[in-house]
C-alpha cells in the first residue's frame, strides 16, 4: 500500500469561512494591497481580521483566517473566464437556448413550410402547367380544330363554307405547331361561330307592330345629295322568338349584337312596304327572306342593297 495519502477534505462550513474571508479581503481592497504587500506582515493582517469578525459577533478561528489569505493570494476562489473559442460560443448559446431557440424554431419551421410548399406544390404544379399547355398545343387544339371541320364539312351545304373551314383549320394548326396557344383558340373560336352560323334557322322580317316604325328614310353625311332608304327588320326562328344578330352599321363601321336594324332596299322597296302599311296598319308582305340550315346567308325574297344601320 503507498505511504502517500490524500489529505483529507475541509469540512463545509470551514470552506464556506473561508470563502467569506477571501469576499471580506475583496471588499477592502487597501487593506490588502497596504498589508500584502510584505510576507512578514501576515499576522499583523489575520490579527485585523480577527478583530473585525469579533466586532461583527463571529469568532473565527486562526487556520482559517491564515486560508483564507493564502486563498486570496493564490485566487482560490476568484472567477477567471474562460478563454474566447468555439467551444465557449457554443456553451454559451446552450445556455441562453431559452432566450434564442422559440424563434429559430419558429424560423426553421416557416422555412419548412416554404420549402415544402415550393419545391412540393407550386414546383409540381407549374410542370403540370406547362406539360398540360404542350399536350393542349399537341393534340387537344388540333382535335378540336378537326371535330369543327368534320361538322361544318357534313352539316354545309355551300362549298364556301367548307372552304374557309379548311383555311381556318390549317391556320390554326400552324399557330399550335409554333406555339401560339392564343391565336390557335382564336381560330377555334371563329370555327365555331361558322358552325353555329350554319346552323340558324329565322325567318327575316319587316317589324310590323303599331307602335313601332317599320321603315326611314336618311341622307348620307358623305353625301347629301342621295337618300338612303331602310327598313326595319327582325330575325323570328322557328319558335317564334327574336334572334340577336352581329350586325355591321354603314355609318359607323362597328358591329353591334342587336335583334333589330335597318335594311336598306331601293326606294321601290320602301315605297311598297310603306303603302302596305298605310293600307290597313298590317304589313301582309312582310317577308324579307330566310336563313336556312347549312346555309351562311340570308335567302332574300325582295330587292335589297345590302347596308344595315343599327341606330336611327
Amino acid at each position: 500500500m503507498s505511504e502517500v495519502m490524500a489529505k483529507p477534505a475541509a469540512p463545509l462550513d470551514e470552506v464556506m469561512m473561508a470563502m467569506d474571508v477571501v469576499d471580506t479581503l475583496r471588499h477592502r481592497q487597501d487593506l490588502v494591497t497596504r498589508e500584502l504587500n510584505g510576507a512578514a506582515r501576515e499576522q499583523q493582517l489575520i490579527e485585523r481580521l480577527r478583530a473585525l469578525y469579533h466586532q461583527q459577533g463571529i469568532e473565527v478561528p486562526d487556520h482559517i483566517l491564515k486560508e483564507g489569505v493564502s486563498a486570496l493570494a493564490e485566487s482560490r476562489f476568484a472567477y477567471t473566464p474562460p478563454a474566447p473559442g468555439l467551444g465557449t460560443t457554443m456553451a454559451r448559446l446552450y445556455v441562453s437556448r431559452k432566450a434564442w431557440g422559440r424563434p429559430v424554431l419558429a424560423g426553421l419551421a416557416a422555412l419548412m413550410v416554404l420549402g415544402v410548399g415550393y419545391f412540393g406544390i407550386w414546383q409540381p404544379y407549374q410542370r403540370g402547367q406547362a406539360e398540360q399547355a404542350q399536350v393542349a398545343l399537341a393534340e387537344t387544339l388540333p382535335a378540336q380544330m378537326d371535330a369543327l371541320y368534320q361538322t361544318i364539312y357534313e352539316e354545309t351545304k355551300v362549298q364556301q363554307a367548307v372552304v374557309q373551314a379548311e383555311a381556318l383549320r390549317t391556320r390554326g394548326k400552324t399557330m399550335a405547331a409554333e406555339g401560339n396557344r392564343q391565336g390557335a383558340e382564336g381560330v377555334i373560336a371563329r370555327l365555331t361561330d361558322l358552325r353555329d352560323l350554319l346552323r340558324q334557322q329565322y325567318a327575316l322580317r319587316v317589324v310590323n307592330r303599331p307602335d313601332m316604325q317599320s321603315g326611314f328614310w336618311t341622307f348620307p353625311e358623305i353625301n347629301t345629295e342621295a337618300t338612303n332608304y331602310y327598313i326595319v327588320v327582325e330575325a323570328i326562328d322557328p319558335d317564334g322568338d327574336a334572334v340577336t344578330l352581329p350586325i355591321l352599321n354603314e355609318e359607323t363601321g362597328q358591329t353591334d349584337e342587336v335583334q333589330m336594324w335597318g335594311l336598306r332596299v331601293p326606294e321601290t322597296v320602301y315605297n311598297a312596304v310603306a303603302s302596305d302599311k298605310q293600307d290597313d296598319g298590317i304589313i301582309q308582305g312582310n317577308l324579307v327572306g330566310r336563313k336556312s340550315e347549312g346555309f351562311l346567308e340570308v335567302e332574300y325574297l325582295m330587292p335589297v342593297s345590302g347596308g344595315a344601320v343599327t341606330q336611327w
